[in-house]
């Protein structure tokens, strides 16, 4: 099976259908983030469980998060993907009540493979773009 593929198939397993028990099969033990500075997870290796505790994280704050992939492009040990995430804030972000408002952003992420999994990613968005659409900031 081809990475676009595989990546493909996680997108959909475990972000769009929180299909928990497929991380596994997808990820690497060792599972490194590069995000910008002002993500917690910037440059973490993290294994399975803090993979799942992340993800948590994303569906406690957005339970309905989509991920619609865009565009993929795979040239042998990456495949790098442009996105639209859409979801609703109906719990906390942290210590931030929820807002109720739901939020529509573009994004494009790296994803880096190992012997036929994912190993990591390097991922980009527009995290102003949410902060207005969740009224935070004008």
């Amino acid at each position: 099976m081809n990475n676009e593929i595989i990546l493909r198939e996680f997108m959909n397993s475990v972000w769009n259908d929180k299909n928990f028990a497929d991380i596994q099969k997808y990820l690497c033990q060792e599972y490194t983030i590069h995000l910008d500075n002002a993500d917690p997870w910037e440059g973490k290796t993290i294994n399975h469980t803090e993979f799942e505790t992340r993800l948590n994280y994303t569906f406690n704050s957005f339970p309905d998060i989509h991920f619609d992939i865009k565009t993929a492009v795979s040239d042998g040990n990456l495949v790098s993907i442009t996105w639209i995430m859409t979801g609703t804030n109906t719990g906390n972000i942290g210590e931030i009540p929820a807002t109720n408002k739901t939020i529509k952003v573009n994004g494009a992420t790296i994803y880096h493979f190992l012997d036929g999994k994912i190993n990591g990613h390097t991922q980009v968005f527009d995290r102003a773009a949410i902060m207005k659409q969740l009224g935070f900031i004008k």
